[in-house]
């Protein structure tokens, strides 16, 4: 009796399934005789015109050393590789920023600085040579030491430049 019971629910189910198959195809049917397919054309393909490089006396235009600057032919005359016998001072093993203006020595009419670098003590007069960038005194004043550099620009050339090195007061412990 379960045997046939069960038997027939699932008759019921199956038939029941069937009706709601027609339904979904024909709702289908509806949805698709409103669509339409729309593929949009192609764009037109421009051609552009062939054009030749035919000029010879002209740098080529993808050449790699057309964007390299140009070197000099000859080194100017404030090139500091122009003396390479020139000994190199102690003071121009350090860079300028290391370097103190701790007082100054009067010696007849000529005034020396007094230079500290590290721990150590250092007397420069005008024409001596200082810094890492080619410093070459200048002027020495009470409160001030003038230096001219030559620096390396882009085009391989040197530049000048002025600097100076302020006098360093020491501060006392009680200000």
């Amino acid at each position: 009796m379960k045997s046939t019971l069960a038997l027939l629910v699932c008759a019921a189910l199956v038939s029941g399934c069937a009706n709601d198959q027609e339904d979904i195809q024909k709702w289908m049917n509806e949805q698709a005789a409103g669509m339409r397919g729309a593929v949009k054309p192609l764009p037109e393909i421009k051609i552009f015109p062939v054009v030749e490089y035919s000029s010879v006396d002209e740098m080529e235009p993808f050449n790699a050393t057309r964007i390299e600057p140009t070197k000099p032919d000859k080194p100017r005359l404030n090139d500091p590789r122009l003396d390479p016998d020139r000994q190199r001072e102690p003071l121009e093993a350090y860079s300028l920023e290391s370097l103190r203006m701790v007082g100054i020595l009067g010696k007849g009419k000529e005034i020396h600085a007094l230079i500290q670098a590290d721990s150590a003590l250092y007397e420069v007069r005008i024409g001596n040579f200082m810094g890492r960038d080619y410093g070459k005194v200048i002027a020495i004043s009470e409160d001030a030491l003038e230096l001219q550099e030559l620096i390396e620009d882009t085009n391989e050339g040197w530049t000048q430049r002025n600097r100076s090195l302020q006098l360093h007061e020491r501060q006392e412990a009680g200000k």
